[in-house]
C-alpha cells in the first residue's frame, strides 16, 4: 500500500485487488502477491521521472465491468500526470452496482473529474502558474461515454448515474474539465481496471513516467 500511494501506481490494481481477500486469503491469492513481488523485485530501481514536458495536467480514466463475479462489482481507475510523470492515481472497486459498461464508464469518469477539480484548485493556488487556467483534459477510452458526458438528456434510469451526469456536465459548463477520446492501446488507465500481461504493464509504467534509475 504505501509503494503505490508513493512511487508505483503500476501495482495499484494487484494490490487493491489483493486487498479485499486480507482477512481470509487462499493459496490463490499468495501465488498471486508472490508474483507481485517478484515484479517489484525486478523493477525495485523504477522511479517517477518528471521530464518537465507535457507541463500541462492531463488525466486519463478507464473501467472494467463487473471484474468481481462475487458481488458484480467494476473497478474504476485514473491517472493524471503533470511534466511526464504521474502524480495522481487510483484503482477502486466501485461502490454501486452498474448495469451497462457505460455506466460503469461513468462511475470511474465522474471520479476523475472530483479529482481534477481538486488538482485544479490546487494549481490556482501556486503564484507562478500561468493564469488563466484551461480546462484539464481527461481521456477515455469510450464514444459512448463521450457522447453522454456532453449530451444534456438524461433518461433517468439510474438515480446514482444522473447524478454522476450532472455533475459531469457541470465540470465541462464551467471550464473545469474537457473530455476527449483516446484509444484503448493509449489508454494509461487500463492497467488500473483489470489485471494486463507483462509487457502491457510495463509500456503503461513508461507512459506514467516510471523509468529506470
Amino acid at each position: 500500500m504505501y509503494a503505490i500511494i508513493s512511487t508505483r501506481p503500476d501495482i495499484a490494481f494487484a494490490v487493491g485487488k489483493l486487498s479485499r481477500y486480507t482477512s481470509n486469503p487462499n493459496t490463490h491469492h499468495w501465488k498471486a502477491l508472490n508474483r507481485v513481488f517478484k515484479y517489484l523485485k525486478g523493477t525495485k530501481d523504477y522511479c517517477l521521472y518528471y521530464s518537465g514536458f507535457p507541463s500541462v495536467l492531463e488525466g486519463y480514466c478507464d473501467a472494467s465491468w463487473i471484474t468481481n463475479l462475487e458481488d458484480h462489482s467494476s473497478t474504476s481507475g485514473w491517472v493524471f500526470l503533470l511534466g511526464g510523470g504521474a502524480i495522481s492515481w487510483q484503482s477502486k472497486k466501485q461502490t454501486c452496482i452498474t448495469h451497462s459498461t457505460i455506466e460503469s464508464e461513468f462511475v470511474a469518469l465522474a471520479a476523475a473529474g472530483k479529482e481534477a477539480e481538486w488538482l485544479r484548485n490546487l494549481i490556482y493556488e501556486i503564484p507562478l502558474w500561468p493564469k488563466p487556467i484551461s480546462p484539464l483534459s481527461i481521456r477515455c477510452d469510450s464514444l459512448a461515454t463521450l457522447a453522454k458526458a456532453y449530451s444534456q438528456t438524461y433518461n433517468g434510469k439510474s438515480r446514482h448515474f444522473g447524478v454522476r451526469h450532472t455533475m459531469i456536465r457541470e465540470l465541462i459548463a464551467n471550464g473545469v474539465i474537457s473530455v476527449e477520446f483516446v484509444r484503448t492501446q493509449h489508454n494509461l488507465a487500463d492497467h488500473l481496471t483489470k489485471g494486463l500481461s507483462k509487457d502491457l504493464v510495463l509500456k503503461a509504467a513508461k507512459g506514467m513516467g516510471l523509468k529506470s534509475i
